[in-house]
């Protein structure tokens, strides 16, 4: 039982070195095109630092183990809280003070109720769908409209999105996009077979593995993020890396998945783990609206719920 364990680890480092191609070359196509940096920072890099995850709750639907899918997801969000906040705070306090994320935060937790309340009809179906990516498309037209008020009124400070290098040749912008758009369904393909292979052979659900491997798995992008924002002072980097990428798991990931086909709902998610993840949600507010600081005391208390949560998991 070597093997799938080796290539579930293949699957997920496709996966990411896979989505990481697809940003780059996408980024750059667009401005290429003449795409402002402004729309594509809000849309082609936020959709594709999701693409590992997208692709493996689709391949899940497709191969018959929904579980996966929305383990996946919630596994992801309360991963994102726990871990991905608590470990970069062990190495550095994040001045969170400084940030203002009051807004963005309160769609999460909208975007949280939204999707608990959808779960509860026992199916994410094509009007689950239609629900959570209409709600998405509300929340991104109004980061638009903030982000556009922001460069006007900052024109001549504006960033560069991630991954854009004036400089690349046309070639290596083709080559980024097809390794992209090639590695990330052979990633997802190979990290869902083997991960169900797994599942079956210790006896646990596709739900447990989809809660814990994968999920923490497809976290790593937002753990390396996190961990750098932190060293770098940049702790508004790292939370809204956080609260935006959570926000997106919800409503596109499991939005778009349930087009392809229904997802059931396992009653434990319904007991257990969704009240996990919006409690670790709720555990953000102290920073978001108190001003206060994630020194190491609270990445220690991070970092150990989340190994809390691991160990009632897999027990």
């Amino acid at each position: 039982m070597v093997l799938p364990w080796v290539m579930s680890g293949l699957g997920l480092v496709i996966l990411l070195l896979a989505g990481d191609a697809l940003v780059k070359g996408a980024v750059n196509l667009s401005l290429r095109l003449g795409v402002p940096a402004l729309i594509v920072s809000l849309t082609i890099v936020a959709f594709g630092t999701s693409a590992p995850e997208l692709l493996i709750s689709v391949q899940a639907v497709i191969d018959g183990v929904p579980g996966l899918a929305l383990g996946n997801v919630v596994g992801s969000n309360t991963a994102n809280i726990l871990l991905v906040l608590g470990i970069p705070a062990l190495l550095a306090t994040m001045h969170t003070s400084e940030c203002n994320t009051r807004k963005t935060y309160n769609f999460m937790i909208l975007g949280s109720l939204l999707f608990i309340a959808l779960a509860f009809r026992g199916v994410f179906d094509w009007v689950s769908g239609v629900v959570l990516l209409s709600a998405l498309g509300l929340v991104l037209s109004d980061a638009f409209r903030d982000a556009h008020r922001h460069r006007n009124a900052c024109k001549d400070d504006e960033e560069e999105p991630e991954g854009a290098d004036p400089d690349m040749p046309f070639w290596r912008i083709i080559v980024f996009l097809v390794l992209g758009l090639v590695g990330l369904p052979l990633g997802a393909s190979i990290l869902v077979d083997n991960a169900t292979l797994i599942a079956q052979s210790y006896g646990i659900s596709d739900t447990v593995i989809g809660l814990t491997l994968v999920a923490v798995g497809t976290s790593l992008p937002e753990l390396a993020t996190t961990v750098m924002a932190a060293l770098r002072r940049q702790a508004d980097v790292a939370l809204g890396n956080v609260i935006g990428s959570n926000m997106f798991n919800l409503l596109a990931i499991i939005g778009i998945a349930s087009l392809v086909g229904p997802i059931e709902v396992d009653p434990e998610f319904l007991r257990f783990d969704l009240w996990v993840m919006l409690g670790a949600s709720i555990l953000l507010a102290p920073f978001v609206y108190m001003g206060l600081n994630i020194t190491r005391g609270w990445g220690v208390a991070l970092t150990a719920c989340y190994l809390g949560y691991l160990l009632l998991l897999l027990g």
